[in-house]
């Protein structure tokens, strides 16, 4: 049995986990996490939504893939009464552009729709019948995903993949990894930070907003960062009959929650340095996004802040992507990394395509290549037009 010891529990470990530890057992799981409360985890501080309006092949594959084990959570994660509900609940992304970023949407929506991806294109008065709430003189073009696309409890989600990885036999373990032994061209072994030394036949690096410093001990430079995310909670005193979360010409997204909203943004670069402190950027909301929603939605010139939070994106700079698979100079150090906002949505196909990497040693259910290391070394960025 093959000794494979995952750095990291958020939902991505987790979910390679739970796909590892699957029947027949061919793996000795051991995954390594240094906060069980998983406080600063990306998979408890995240808005936990998913869509399949990608403008690339294999995240819109990754997505489809995601939304089917979403639905059938319940019964494929059963370990107990009560049975696991995320609250999944599919209103759709709907996304916005003006007249300079219509040609973008148009040729998003036609490679979206190659792919079995149900959007449908809205013009001004499309909009307007749709979505009377909404501002839409500067618009040119919206893009309304209609079924597939919503949103769910990102930190349920992780937990039940935990919980049924455990009861499947995986092995989960309150400590930090601080190091990797690596001998050539291979690791054997993950330094825990109260000395001990973890053997194995193959490390996994699902490390989140900290996977840069575990390629790190290996030798390996990987482009990926963590960057400040804030998200605010806001509540309006009208309501937004079918309000889908809708992602403005601005950068700037909404979504109902409950009786409430939760809304964010992307800062500008000057402004979105790595590793910053996990402290709500209060003062934006009142200064950039505020501003943004009220011309959008003129309901919302009446919205009062509830409350606010920052988590990280584990932001891959090369090209906003995922890595998935190994190393060319490291065969049996398997990297999950660099997501960049995308990791809950995409964990479940990600836990499947490192499972099958380890068990057969290829892709099966989802050809996941185009987003190896390979590509950064041969300076091919797969880029992705739709990030938020």
């Amino acid at each position: 049995m093959q000794r494979v010891v995952i750095i990291g529990g958020g939902a991505v470990g987790s979910s390679i986990a739970y796909f590892l530890s699957q029947s027949p057992r061919a793996f000795d799981v051991t995954v390594l996490e240094r906060d069980p409360t998983y406080a600063r985890a990306s998979s408890a501080l995240s808005a936990s939504s998913i869509r399949q309006q990608f403008s690339t092949p294999v995240n819109i594959g990754m997505s489809q893939m995601g939304i089917e084990f979403l639905r059938d959570l319940s019964s494929t994660l059963y370990v107990d009464d009560p049975a696991p509900d995320i609250g999944l609940t599919e209103p759709g992304y709907l996304y916005l552009a003006t007249a300079a970023g219509s040609a973008t949407l148009r040729a998003n929506h036609a490679t979206q729709r190659s792919h079995g991806v149900d959007v449908a294109l809205l013009d001004p008065a499309d909009l307007q019948a749709r979505f009377p709430w909404l501002h839409t003189a500067d618009l040119a073009l919206g893009a309304l995903g209609l079924s597939g696309e919503g949103w769910f409890d990102g930190y349920g989600l992780m937990q039940a993949l935990r919980r049924k990885a455990v009861a499947q036999g995986a092995t989960y373990r309150r400590a930090e990894a601080v190091g990797l032994l690596r001998d050539g061209s291979r690791i054997n072994g993950v330094w825990a930070g109260n000395g001990e030394l973890l053997p194995c036949d193959a490390v996994i690096n699902a490390a989140g907003p900290w996977a840069a410093r575990v390629a790190q001990w290996a030798g390996i430079d990987l482009p990926v960062r963590a960057r400040r995310r804030t998200v605010f909670s806001f509540s309006c005193p009208s309501a937004l009959p079918d309000c889908p979360l809708l992602i403005d010409p601005s950068g700037i997204w909404f979504r109902p929650e409950g009786d409430k909203f939760l809304c964010g943004y992307a800062p500008d670069a000057d402004d979105d340095a790595d590793d910053m402190p996990l402290d709500a950027q209060h003062e934006a909301f009142d200064s950039h996004v505020w501003p943004a929603l009220a011309a959008r939605v003129p309901a919302f010139e009446a919205v009062r802040v509830r409350s606010a939070w920052a988590g990280y994106y584990e932001m891959n700079l090369f090209d906003h992507n995922a890595i998935i698979g190994t190393h060319p100079d490291c065969p049996n150090l398997y990297f999950a990394n660099g997501f960049s906002g995308h990791g809950l949505q995409q964990a479940p196909a990600a836990g499947r395509g490192i499972s099958e990497l380890l068990r057969y040693g290829e892709y099966r259910s989802l050809d996941l290549s185009d987003l190896s290391f390979q590509r950064i070394l041969d300076n091919r960025p797969l880029p992705e037009k739709n990030i938020i």
